[in-house]
């Protein structure tokens, strides 16, 4: 027995001593690594001063991390809905929606449509200080106005604290958008998506598990918030400034040349933020919350498009605007947007037919709701889906040749008629006519991007 016994000690002690010798994972040795990198660089006083360890002109790693990035942020606000949804019910997750939707316009503000403006900078004729500067101060005044949203509407406490939530979390978005935008500045895009992908993959666990245990969305828009702070101060901040070089001196002088020159910018995209989100403002003030739950969701194919089409161009930009400012490479200029354009028309196809096929099934699942009564308008959502990335798309390009200031016009003109047709429209025929509305107004606008950016084009190449 003494022999078995022996026998027996000496296999538990055989195994514990190669599990001692066992190396640590590939995750393990990353994050330690990491930890250990960061650490080094607070003692020592300078995160810009640290040598770089990744490389740069990966175009493979650049599309794959940059489309898991987009998709991961992309999906935050459907899925955290589905989850409200299936936690507290429909008419809380309208409240939910609504925050989102809202923080989402002040989400312009905060990025002030500087991102393109940056990425496209290759010359570095302003400093990397500036653009942090010029995102800070407009942080600021996006928090100053969610707050002042929140009183003008007399939110009560609960709704104020859930909006509170997801402004500071999209605030933070909006912060970590300059650093990101950086690294695609030096071509480095995949390690802004791995930056983007592991935020929004806290954000969603971190949401998801507080409302599954406490069911308060209050607490769980305040943990949302926390882990994108995190997530931003750990990995963001200082990813950016290891693996991009020092920059140099702020800029009074510059910063208000940022200021500027993104005016027009920042004007465009905020009536067009306004424009697409006037039904769901008009809505609140006429339909119940869970009017907000069901258009939001309709719209999450179609926001789909818009997304797998910035997953597609984003990564070129930087090449386009290479390729604009040689006069003899404008003919892959415009063959690469002609073809952008057949890409965006076939993926609303694509997707047109799967929610016909099993989308709406699904969506019912998701969400605990019979869509099946909404079917014919979650195909007009999706035809607004693709023109909306087509109107994106077409934005994008005319940064690219420096005209933004041209189309600030058309976007004053189409939310001069978005208002009375939203009112009229919501009033007359409630969900439907918000649905309605959104593609007359998208169409509207992208009749008057096409007519300009052909007259822009024309103008430039004489």
């Amino acid at each position: 027995m003494r022999g078995i016994y022996a026998r027996i000690q000496h296999v538990f002690a055989g195994r514990a001593g190669k599990e001692k010798e066992r190396e640590p994972s590939a995750v393990s040795r990353l994050v330690n690594g990491w930890w250990n990198r960061l650490i080094a660089a607070v003692y020592s006083g300078s995160l810009s001063d640290e040598t770089e360890r990744y490389a740069s002109h990966s175009t493979k790693r650049d599309y794959v991390w940059n489309s898991v990035g987009l998709a991961a942020w992309g999906f935050i606000f459907p899925i955290l809905t589905i989850v409200a949804s299936q936690t507290v019910g429909a008419e809380q997750a309208g409240l939910f929606s609504m925050a989102f939707v809202i923080g989402n316009l002040l989400l312009f503000i905060g990025n002030y449509g500087v991102r393109t403006y940056q990425i496209s900078d290759i010359d570095e004729e302003h400093s990397f200080y500036d653009y942090q500067i010029n995102r800070i101060i407009t942080s600021v005044i996006m928090l100053v106005v969610g707050i002042a949203w929140c009183r003008i509407r007399g939110y009560d406490e609960t709704m104020t604290l859930i909006c509170m939530g997801v402004f500071v979390y999209r605030m933070i978005d909006g912060l970590a958008d300059v650093y990101e935008g950086r690294l695609q500045q030096f071509d480095k895009l995949y390690l802004a998506g791995v930056s983007q992908t592991l935020r929004s993959v806290l954000v969603i666990l971190a949401f998801s598990l507080v409302v599954f245990v406490t069911r308060n969305l209050v607490l769980a828009s305040i943990a949302m918030a926390i882990a994108s702070l995190a997530s931003f101060v750990l990995l963001t901040l200082p990813l950016a400034l290891f693996e991009t070089p020092k920059s140099r001196e702020f800029s009074p002088r510059e910063l208000g040349i940022i200021f500027k020159d993104c005016f027009p910018l920042f004007t465009a995209l905020f009536l067009y933020a306004l424009i697409d989100n006037m039904p769901k403002l008009v809505m609140e003030g006429t339909l119940t919350y869970d009017n907000q739950l069901y258009f939001n969701a309709m719209y999450f194919p179609a926001h789909a498009i818009v997304m797998l089409a910035g997953i597609v161009y984003k990564p070129q930009l930087v090449r386009l605007a290479a390729l604009w400012s040689e006069p003899d490479e404008h003919r892959r200029f415009n063959i690469i947007v002609l073809a952008m354009f057949g890409f965006i028309a076939g993926i609303t196809l694509v997707i047109g037919l799967v929610i016909a096929w099993v989308g709406i099934p699904v969506m019912s699942v998701l969400y605990g709701i019979d869509f099946e009564r909404f079917r014919t308008l979650t195909y007009v959502m999706v035809v607004t889906g693709g023109v909306s990335a087509a109107i994106d798309f077409l934005y994008q390009i005319i940064t690219v040749f420096r005209e933004q200031g041209s189309v600030t016009r058309l976007y004053l003109i189409a939310f001069v008629f978005a208002v009375p047709i939203s009112f009229l429209l919501i009033n007359y025929s409630e969900l439907s006519g918000a649905v309605v509305d959104n593609l007359v107004i998208m169409a509207m606008l992208f009749v008057l991007l096409v007519t300009e950016y052909f007259t822009i084009k024309k103008r430039l190449d004489t």
